[in-house]
């Protein structure tokens, strides 16, 4: 895997990611989540290219890419933070629009994971 800048970040916002990566994820993660989530959110049904599907399996399903993406938002710095968590709030009000909240599920897990 290799590092991928986050689209419509700043480049100081990528080299913050960057960075972060390097030290405590994966090269790449952070825009792989980035895709992912968007593909979750808008319900396409495109398959996943061959770098995101490294991160991508039937058994965790694509809440990883929300929780891989509220990892970065508390890791980052500020002005970083800021940035991505602008691309995340509007995929996720996109999801909160298209999505009810499933009483049943367990009261423990993030939102993300209790919409269906």
């Amino acid at each position: 895997m290799r590092y991928r800048d986050v689209p419509g970040l700043s480049g100081a916002a990528n080299a913050a990611v960057r960075a972060l990566e390097r030290a405590r994820l994966a090269p790449g993660k952070v825009s792989v989540a980035l895709s992912v989530w968007s593909v979750r959110v808008h319900g396409t049904g495109r398959r996943w290219r061959r770098w995101e599907a490294e991160f991508t399996c039937p058994c965790c399903g694509e809440g990883w890419a929300r929780d891989t993406l509220q990892e970065a938002l508390f890791m980052l710095p500020p002005r970083a933070a800021a940035e991505l968590r602008g691309r995340v709030e509007r995929l996720d009000e996109v999801l909160l629009r298209r999505t009810h909240h499933e009483p049943m599920a367990d009261p423990e897990l993030a939102w993300w994971h209790r919409r269906c």
